[in-house]
């Protein structure tokens, strides 16, 4: 017999579940959908969860820029997340704060990096090196939405 409290736990987990949001990367298996190279260093990562489907992932955020230039890839119910260069959790792209960082090598070379907040931003010695860019100046045709 399935306890009362057992049943309210797993509707509640099935409920997160079904609620979406950043995926879990991969990097041993997971490749970047614009270029094809492997997702391996995380801190650069970008992904679009679209509900239904499986995450799409970029090994760096000029990645997920370009693929968001073709119009026919981009869903309105689309979300994108950029990870946080710093403490590598994923943030809302379209609320992410983002830096130009000569100090960086990134996977594709656009020393694009970004951090959740100013906060973080203040902590990363990179960031605070680079330049900072609007999300426009990094998404020129089709900022991330939500």
């Amino acid at each position: 017999m399935i306890r009362p409290k057992t049943l309210v736990t797993v509707a509640a987990l099935a409920l997160l579940a079904c609620k979406g949001g950043p995926a879990k990367l991969d990097p041993a298996k997971d490749r970047c959908i614009q270029c094809g190279m492997a997702v391996s260093k995380p801190k650069f990562a970008a992904q679009l969860v679209v509900p239904g489907q499986d995450p799409a992932f970029f090994d760096d955020i000029s990645c997920l820029a370009a693929y968001l230039d073709e119009p026919t890839h981009f869903s309105p119910k689309a979300v994108a997340y950029v990870a946080d260069h710093r403490t590598g959790d994923w943030v809302l792209a379209a609320k992410a704060m983002y830096t130009r960082a000569g100090s960086v090598t990134t996977p594709m070379g656009s020393a694009l990096i970004a951090n959740a907040d100013e906060g973080s931003r203040s902590k990363d010695p990179d960031a605070v090196s680079g330049t900072p860019l609007t999300i426009n100046q990094v998404f020129p045709r089709m900022p991330p939405g939500k």
